[in-house]
């Protein structure tokens, strides 16, 4: 089994020192990188689980703790998000310049992985960003607003839960109708009766979805 190195590094955003948690393979060259976004709650400890299946595949992965730009620890209120997504985005941004500079990444094969207000931010940074890659996005969806200012958009795998009280399903199909209307490759998996989150077999049947994705679209020729 691939062994993984964990460890934090601390960069610069908006004069902010901005903490992410590294996953990194014990793989020789230059790997293949994912960013992952969580969600409003803040919960960095419920990345660890799929941070760790994708290094273990051969992924560099970095938990970006975006809320530390605003010095957020939860969010409970859309006006705090309204007021902050801004710079949370910037954050991302800023994280993205610092991954190219790493000596294990690919600065070519960069993609960003992000739950529900984590992924619309992935969503929307790479509607501008054309470094990256590849998006799997768990029950979030791509704010209006970015529907306007889109510059481009990378392929997009979308998990959604059919019942998803926080983040309605429409925002699934509205996202998968503007990546055909664009053309732009997409897998969607919409899974009947989950809500705002998934049971263990949702779960791993997402896992593997998003493994499958990344490897396709970040160039990725480990076999499973």
């Amino acid at each position: 089994m691939t062994s993984i190195s964990q460890s934090q590094l601390t960069f610069q955003s908006g004069n902010k020192p901005i903490r992410m948690d590294v996953y990194v393979p014990d793989s020789p060259g230059k790997l293949p990188a994912v960013l992952a976004l969580y969600g409003s709650g803040g919960g960095v400890e419920g990345m660890n689980e799929p941070a760790t299946m994708l290094a273990a595949r051969g992924f560099a992965v970095f938990v970006l703790h975006y809320f530390d730009r605003t010095a957020t620890t939860r969010v409970i209120d859309k006006q705090t998000i309204f007021r902050n997504f801004p710079a949370w985005g910037k954050t991302v941004w800023d994280a993205i310049n610092h991954l190219e500079q790493h000596p294990q990444v690919d600065a070519n094969r960069i993609g960003l992985l992000g739950f529900s207000l984590g992924a619309y931010l992935a969503l929307s940074v790479a509607s501008v960003d054309p470094r990256i890659k590849a998006v799997v996005e768990f029950f979030g969806g791509l704010p209006k607003e970015m529907r306007i200012f889109m510059r481009r958009l990378c392929p997009v795998l979308i998990l959604h839960g059919e019942a998803d009280p926080t983040v309605p399903v429409q925002e699934a199909y509205d996202l998968q109708k503007l990546l055909e209307k664009k053309e732009i490759p997409y897998d969607i998996k919409v899974y009947a009766g989950a809500g705002h989150g998934f049971t263990d077999e949702d779960w791993r049947d997402a896992g593997m979805r998003s493994l499958r994705f990344l490897r396709k679209h970040l160039n990725d020729s480990d076999t499973p």
